[in-house]
């Protein structure tokens, strides 16, 4: 079982690089799609086969899928690692050295190999299916997001406690950072796919969850297509999210306005 490492320094920048010159890129994917994972042994192995069945159908399988685990003590990466032996797309890594779901995102796509980057969770609530869906509409676009509040979209069971967090989280963004949330319908959205050279040379700083929002901000970004989609409920174990992780969205979020006014000064 192949397990790479991927022991960055916490200090170091969590930079994508420029792709690779043209000669060189024969061999390369078309898409990666980054899966952070803690914990979700249950969950891996089906997620995995439900995903690899939509995305063998993209332009000849040109794709690749990195899984990014932070350690997890259940065993995720090696229950990962043990469907890579039979599946040449997909690469598994071990995180030392930080944790986080959103620099796992970042950290996934500096190693990636696509011109197109994705990322989406393993816990099934986002439907895998929609990933080949979305990058047919990726064609005209600059980045693609998967919305619960586009046309076709909805919360589904989403219970309703996490609904008024997601809409509160929403709101306060809207206010901190109106030019960045008034472009998606679901900036807080953990589902979507765009251009590399969107983010390319831009350091992206995001704290706990949230990565969509720091490509929104900083990046390189002008069409704007949206996938609505049912949200799902997870399919086994516990969502990750804490307290921490809502004060460090708050964080983020003063952190990108005193940017975009510093730009405009």
């Amino acid at each position: 079982m192949a397990v790479e490492s991927l022991a960055a320094s916490p200090a170091s920048p969590l930079t994508v690089a420029r792709r690779p010159p043209v000669r060189q890129r024969a061999e390369f994917p078309l898409l990666s799609v980054v899966v952070p994972t803690y914990n979700e042994a249950a969950n891996i192995g089906p997620f995995l086969e439900a995903l690899r069945a939509g995305l063998d159908s993209i332009d000849g399988g040109a794709y690749e899928v990195i899984v990014v685990d932070d350690a997890s003590p259940d065993g995720t990466g090696e229950v990962a690692a043990g469907i890579s032996t039979g599946w040449p797309s997909l690469r598994v890594v071990r995180r030392a050295g930080e944790r986080g779901l959103g620099s796992a995102v970042v950290r996934g796509w500096q190693i990636a190999r696509g011109d197109l980057l994705a990322t989406i969770n393993a816990d099934f609530q986002h439907p895998p299916s929609i990933l080949p869906e979305m990058f047919l509409k990726i064609e005209n676009a600059d980045l693609v997001v998967a919305t619960r509040y586009a046309a076709q979209g909805s919360v589904g069971r989403f219970p309703l406690h996490r609904q008024l967090l997601s809409a509160s989280a929403r709101q306060v963004g809207a206010f901190l950072v109106p030019k960045v949330f008034r472009r998606v319908s679901d900036p807080l959205s953990g589902c979507y796919m765009f251009r590399r050279q969107a983010i390319e040379d831009i350091e992206l700083r995001p704290t706990g969850f949230k990565t969509l929002i720091e490509v929104l901000a900083r990046g390189r970004v002008e069409n704007v297509e949206e996938f609505g989609y049912t949200m799902q409920e997870r399919r086994s174990g516990r969502s990750n999210v804490r307290l921490r992780h809502w004060f460090a969205y708050l964080g983020q979020l003063r952190r990108i306005r005193r940017e975009l006014q510093r730009r405009r000064s």
